[in-house]
């Protein structure tokens, strides 16, 4: 046995199944789940908040086809998620899936969640801002709005602000003020944290599809969402009394239809944004994890799930994770 996979036995096992949304990301997890005997962690945003089935594209008890499921329905609408509470929670069910002698299956599309796991990026403690900086930047964000408060970001950090949506406000927030608290960039310190070697024996998947035809599939889901009522389940949750300034209500789909029934724009409009915006979240998507040194790309063109899911466990074999 070579020095290297000598190594990766010593290390806790972990794979990883990435993606861009609408990929099919879903269905060959259950698959690779009970080849591996693993257990699945959601690398999701948005299917941790129960409430908030259709526009997350949750999967159903039924498509869990028996295989266990971890982070989904476990926060609130109401409750705030970021990327440390999400590390927390994920490092958690890790550490219960390999006591049970399994292997945790990482599934989603939120890259900088899976980064910080895959890599355990060390975010500094969270502790309360007794300066009130945040809380004035809330208040002039609400005041100038979001390209605002992006520009403010640009300002001293243009590599921030150039990877950092301007509608993401929560992470803009933090940058702005990671550089209030340090003085450093926090484009720095992340170019940094993922220099770090992982401590897990991983192997970590990027399933991919033709751009044209992930386009078409993120069309046709966004039709299929609001003829399985996703209109009726944003009215719930404004009923109950979600806002924008929500961390939950700024998933894609929650937003545009929000300010849908808020007189914003018609339904079409709506519609037509949750489409265009998905599309755009797609393209960001593969952005990032083209910048993923371990990433093992999973190109569905022109090859079945079954040639896809063979690939996939001969690199897991060959990383030691299984025999």
């Amino acid at each position: 046995m070579d020095e290297k996979r000598a190594d990766r036995r010593q290390k806790t096992p972990l794979v990883v199944l990435a993606g861009p949304t609408a990929v099919g990301k879903t269905h060959l997890s259950i698959r690779l789940a009970k080849a591996l005997d693993a257990e699945v962690i959601s690398a999701d945003s948005m299917q941790v908040y129960r409430h908030m089935d259709i526009g997350s594209a949750k999967i159903t008890p039924e498509e869990m086809e028996g295989v266990p499921h971890h982070l989904i329905d476990v926060l609130e609408p109401e409750d705030d998620l970021h990327v440390v509470r999400f590390q927390q929670m994920a490092k958690q069910a890790l550490r219960e899936i390999c006591a049970r002698g399994r292997i945790p299956l990482l599934v989603g599309g939120t890259g900088f969640y899976i980064q910080a796991v895959v890599r355990d990026i060390a975010f500094g403690e969270e502790r309360p801002k007794a300066d009130g900086y945040r809380q004035e930047m809330e208040r002039l964000a609400r005041e100038k709005g979001a390209q605002w408060l992006h520009g403010q970001l640009a300002a001293v950090d243009a590599q921030a602000a150039r990877q950092i949506h301007p509608n993401n406000q929560k992470r803009v927030l933090r940058a702005l003020e990671f550089y209030h608290e340090t003085g450093l960039p926090i484009s720095v310190h992340n170019q940094e944290q993922q220099q770090k070697v992982s401590p897990y024996a991983c192997a970590y998947f990027v399933l991919t599809d033709d751009r044209e035809t992930l386009y078409e599939k993120i069309d046709r889901r966004v039709d299929q969402m609001m003829a399985d009522g996703l209109l009726e389940e944003v009215r719930a949750l404004k009923a109950r009394g979600c806002t924008r300034d929500m961390v939950s209500m700024q998933g894609l789909g929650y937003q545009e239809l929000l300010a849908y029934l808020e007189g914003a724009y018609p339904l079409e409009e709506a519609v037509r944004l949750i489409k265009r915006d998905t599309r755009h979240f797609a393209k960001r998507q593969l952005t990032w994890f083209k910048r993923e040194r371990e990433a093992i790309w999973m190109d569905k063109k022109g090859r079945d799930e079954t040639r896809i899911l063979e690939d996939m466990l001969r690199e897991c074999r060959e990383r030691g994770i299984i025999r």
